[in-house]
């Protein structure tokens, strides 16, 4: 079972920004499609942001398009999401998961994810 592991969350005023990190040791991320996903309390987990490691191919939901950023480390081993302008809305845990690449695009269904992270805690408030 690949084990991925978010960092990065915390507490942050409306407005700010803070940056997600996401890795999976071990694992070479090339074969998969990434994405981030995140669970407002008593919500449904929603996807964010995903990415087609293969080919770079990003989107966005539209919640966050134009906020939030995701992109790649230097050696392409960690899956970062920059996140700009925070709202109290942005507030929950934030996931990044997986699932093998399907030669297409990049997935944010949450049903079609199989490899999660434990996720990180996001608060937006004064």
């Amino acid at each position: 079972q690949s084990q991925f592991v978010e960092s990065g969350g915390g507490l942050v005023q409306p407005g700010g920004s803070l940056r997600l990190a996401c890795v999976a040791p071990g694992l070479n991320l090339e074969h998969y499609e990434i994405g981030w996903f995140r669970q407002a309390p008593g919500k449904e987990r929603e996807g964010l942001s995903c990415i087609r490691m293969r080919t770079g191919w990003t989107t966005y939901a539209h919640s966050v398009e134009g906020r939030f950023t995701l992109s790649l480390g230097k050696a392409r081993d960690t899956v970062y999401l920059q996140m700009n302008n925070l709202k109290p809305d942005d507030t929950g845990r934030y996931y990044c998961a997986a699932k093998e690449d399907s030669f297409y695009l990049c997935s944010m269904d949450v049903s079609a994810m199989k490899y999660w992270g434990k996720g990180a805690l996001v608060t937006v408030s004064t």
